[in-house]
């Protein structure tokens, strides 16, 4: 898995075989962790250095790109290595796929109470070897937060999905990290209103095609002012295409044997310029000049990838078959105890 940065903002490339890898390594590393879907908007927002979520999306363990747009940013900017888009809903049920093979646990955060049930219902008929250790509804009031951290800290799941119903969104596991023992915290909010089909999800043709606004604009139309924002991210490529301010060079997330970070390999271009100089006439004794070596690296990755879409997983999708329940009444509201 190599990491780059886009106007700034750090995303993570990672090959559809090396999901899994990557998962299973985060999920052995002690503390709390987090994997971020990665959209445009959030880009935009990554770039405002004074805020938290700037920090959030540079200490995640795992960004996944979920918007055509960044791809195509980072084409537009002649990047050497191009990032893979990821299909939330398909990463979930995958990542819940492998919590299944290896007997872990889950826990549940968001939505409401009836929505919450059913998704658990179905999440357990389809991987029957996942322990659900807990589940909360959103929307809770503040005085209730405590409860529910104190839930998910004894439950210590494996992973926790977060959903609808929590306003600080991502922000919300990295603002209470330390009050958690080990798990993987993920937000995805629309995750627990399909599962429970109360929610239609975007099909594959609409997402391979980078028309998911579409879809929320039609649920929302507020979002029609996005447009804003993405005009300013236009606008912020151009003048980086402009001005030759490139993102920096890809780094490979792997430690070399004396404990290292692998960088890429480069050529080495040697310029030793050497200099004496002799004053007999006034007694003065010869010296030498200092030598300088001036290395530049160059990067070798000479393969550019092609913008790629890493939606279909091919047999390591799971169908949700479970989920082909009838719509869910989501008036009722009330907390779960």
């Amino acid at each position: 898995m190599k990491r780059i940065e886009l106007l700034g903002v750090p995303i993570d490339i990672c090959q559809p075989e090396e999901l899994e890898g990557e998962f299973m390594k985060i999920l052995e590393k002690p503390g709390t962790k987090q994997i971020v879907f990665l959209s445009v908007w959030d880009l935009i927002k990554a770039r405002n250095t004074k805020r938290d979520f700037c920090k959030c999306v540079a200490e995640a363990d795992l960004i996944l790109p979920v918007s055509k747009s960044i791809l195509g940013g980072a084409k537009f900017l002649k990047m050497e290595e191009i990032p893979i888009r990821y299909n939330p809903f398909d990463v979930t049920i995958q990542f819940l796929s492998l919590i299944d093979q290896h007997y872990r646990t889950l826990f549940l955060l968001g939505g409401r109470k009836r929505t919450l049930q059913q998704a658990e219902r179905n999440v357990h008929e389809t991987f029957p070897n996942v322990r659900i250790v807990g589940r909360y509804v959103g929307y809770f009031p503040k005085e209730s937060e405590d409860d529910v951290v104190t839930a998910i800290h004894k439950a210590s799941p494996s992973l926790a999905i977060v959903s609808e119903g929590i306003k600080e969104k991502n922000l919300w596991a990295y603002h209470r990290r330390e009050r958690f023992s080990s798990s993987i915290f993920l937000f995805y909010n629309d995750c627990l209103g399909i599962f429970s089909k109360r929610i239609k999800r975007v099909s594959e043709k609409t997402f391979e095609r980078g028309n998911e606004i579409w879809h929320e604009i039609f649920h929302n139309p507020l979002k029609l002012f996005y447009i804003f924002p993405f005009i300013y991210y236009i606008m912020s490529l151009l003048w980086c295409r402009l001005f030759n301010k490139k993102s920096k060079n890809v780094k490979e997330n792997q430690e070399l044997p004396n404990g290292k970070s692998a960088e890429p390999a480069g050529s080495d271009t040697e310029k030793k310029a050497e200099s004496a100089s002799d004053d007999e006439k006034n007694g003065k004794n010869s010296t030498e000049s200092e030598k300088t070596d001036l290395n530049v690296g160059k990067n070798e990755s000479g393969d550019k990838n092609s913008m790629r879409t890493a939606d279909g997983m091919g047999e390591k999708k799971t169908a949700f078959n479970a989920f082909a329940s009838s719509e869910i009444d989501d008036s009722d509201d009330l907390e779960l105890e």
